[in-house]
């Protein structure tokens, strides 16, 4: 639940979570085995609910947080992040780095299995590997392994990566979920018998990875088991009980999909949520409405923006991006509609990110200068009906974000209302998630955007903003191109030294923000609460989920029953 990678801030800038159809009536959902490794904290279910639905169960190509969110419970890394950013041991017990950096030698976990029963061994670290290296597999973490030189595996146990030149973030490109070799190169897939379904899936046979039915039925090493995935409505995974860290104590976990917080915040209401991320306004709302539960506040890392296409004409003049930004009034945005849970935002690295430049003074409000730099560009309302236009053509654009993300459709009423003002007509389109994704985004078909990223924890951007990465599957949909900011990106991972790394990666804040392809809107906070009946969560500098597999519900609180069975 706190992955590494950079992911769209998907459905919400916090995920929420849903509920069942009879919140107080005990139901037999789960069933677990008891043994040696039965611990009385085990037990009960956990909802979480997304506005989206995931897309691709496969970390290789899941680029959406939905996606991520289960793939970060059902698959391993090498490494991880643990509750304070120090880097963990997953799949890896433990490593050496030498060769001035040239060089990671990862000694692999011994006794790990698939949920399959299948050993995993280095040899499937070798095959994700070449997967994300594959020109004709569509990921979008293809460049974060660039300055590989080799990887190899000398036994079972032992994975060698060798690079070129020395990469600063190495080891968190290593916390990729490994796949299993065995199942993606078998000629034919069918799924196991599940909890949720007794019978073996009709064997299918294997057509290339980008299709493989393992996407929606994967296998993996992590602390849950793929259970069930009904398109738009749910994803369930049951706990693993031979997960090689212990086996989590909550026995189900179900991620539905419910693409309104409104009524996410409705079923809160009526306590059939275990936890939900609120909005804004729901934080505010009075505390009677969170009796049996426990709010938290703290940064999040992320931020929300409005994207321009810079391949669209009316926006590749700098001015006119200028004025946009000149026209946007953040504090408005912050109090109107964050409700003071936020602050403005001048570029991609967040206040929390050694790599953020304090020091970057943001475009300051000023609508007379924003009509004058539209007047310098042309753009002028020579009719005198208040939208401005050049050439006949007059200056109108589409904003588009997401469906169910009400602070998002707030974002751009008021962006609406705002930039009316200095004579544009801004007109508000809003998407199901995976047809924005998958029809508008990523075929580019878009003039601007609302969207939020989910950062990783050290500030190498360049999947996002090298011009190389603008492509088919690849994060730079905008199209920025900087050939000074290409240079210090790539200088950025290939510099050790820390201090060096901060004057780097500050500059680069420095040019995106006099650039514009992005107007940084706010960085918002996380403002999540969870039922009172769980203990264990904690709020770190890795989040709140952190520990989801150590929460827990006391035998007399559960609100599930599960039933346990002899023998597996």
């Amino acid at each position: 639940m706190s992955g590494a990678f950079r992911r769209w801030l998907a459905p919400g800038f916090a995920a929420a979570l849903a509920a069942c159809d009879t919140p107080r009536a005990p139901t037999e959902l789960a069933t677990h085995t008891a043994g040696a490794g039965a611990d009385s904290r085990d037990g009960d279910v956990f909802v979480e609910a997304s506005i989206g639905d995931a897309s691709q169960l496969n970390p290789v190509l899941a680029k959406d947080a939905s996606s991520g969110d289960i793939n970060d419970l059902v698959y391993s890394g090498l490494l991880r992040y643990g509750p304070d950013l120090q880097v963990e041991g997953v799949l890896a017990e433990r490593w050496d780095v030498g060769r001035g950096g040239l060089e990671i030698t990862f000694h692999l976990r011994r006794g790990v299995r698939w949920h399959d029963g299948v050993p995993f061994s280095s040899a499937d670290v070798l095959y994700t590997y070449e997967k994300l290296r594959d020109p004709k597999v569509p990921t979008p973490y293809s460049s974060e392994y660039d300055l590989v030189k080799e990887v190899r595996a000398p036994d079972a146990n032992t994975v060698v990566v060798a690079y070129r030149e020395p990469f600063a973030p190495a080891l968190e490109s290593w916390m990729m979920g490994v796949l299993p070799k065995h199942v993606y190169e078998a000629k034919s897939f069918a799924c196991p018998p599940t909890p949720c379904r007794p019978e073996a899936g009709p064997a299918k046979t294997v057509e290339d990875f980008v299709s493989h039915p393992a996407n929606r039925c994967p296998i993996g090493t992590g602390p849950y088991k793929f259970c069930e995935w009904r398109t738009d409505e749910k994803v369930v995974l049951e706990a693993n009980p031979d997960y090689f860290e212990g086996r989590p104590h909550i026995q189900r976990y179900i991620y539905r999909v419910i693409p309104d917080q409104a009524v996410q915040f409705l079923e809160l209401r009526r306590e059939s949520v275990d936890s939900m991320g609120l909005r804004p306004d729901q934080y505010r709302a009075y505390d009677v409405f969170f009796e049996a539960y426990r709010k938290y506040r703290y940064p999040s890392f992320s931020y929300t923006y409005l994207g321009f296409n810079l391949r669209k004409p009316m926006f590749q003049d700098r001015r006119v991006r200028l004025a946009v930004a000149r026209a946007i009034d953040k504090d408005e945005l912050i109090e109107g509609v964050l409700m003071g849970l936020g602050r403005a935002a001048t570029g991609p690295f967040p206040p929390m990110s050694w790599a953020y430049d304090p020091g970057i003074e943001d475009f300051a409000y000023d609508l007379e200068e924003a009509r004058r730099l539209l007047d310098e560009a042309g753009w002028k309302d020579s009719d005198g009906d208040g939208i401005r236009e050049r050439d006949g053509v007059p200056f109108r654009f589409e904003v588009m974000t997401n469906q169910g993300n009400k602070t998002r459709e707030l974002t751009a009423q008021v962006l609406q209302q705002q930039l009316r003002r200095i004579g544009l007509d801004v007109k508000i389109r809003i998407v199901e998630w995976s047809a924005f994704i998958q029809h508008f985004v990523e075929p580019r078909a878009f003039e601007v955007v609302i969207l939020g990223w989910s950062l990783g924890r050290d500030p190498d951007q360049y999947l996002i903003w090298h011009s190389s990465q603008d492509g088919e599957g690849k994060y730079n949909f905008v199209g920025y191109r900087n050939e000074e900011a290409d240079a210090l990106w790539v200088k950025g991972r290939t510099t050790f030294d820390k201090a060096e790394r901060e004057k780097t990666y500050r500059r680069i804040h420095r040019l995106i923000h006099d650039d514009l392809p992005y107007v940084f809107l706010y960085y918002p906070e996380a403002t999540p609460v969870v039922h009172r009946r769980f203990e264990g969560p904690e709020v770190r500098p890795a989040g709140l989920t952190w520990n989801f597999i150590r929460w827990f519900v006391p035998a007399e609180k559960r609100r599930y029953r599960t039933q346990v069975s002899a023998n597996g």
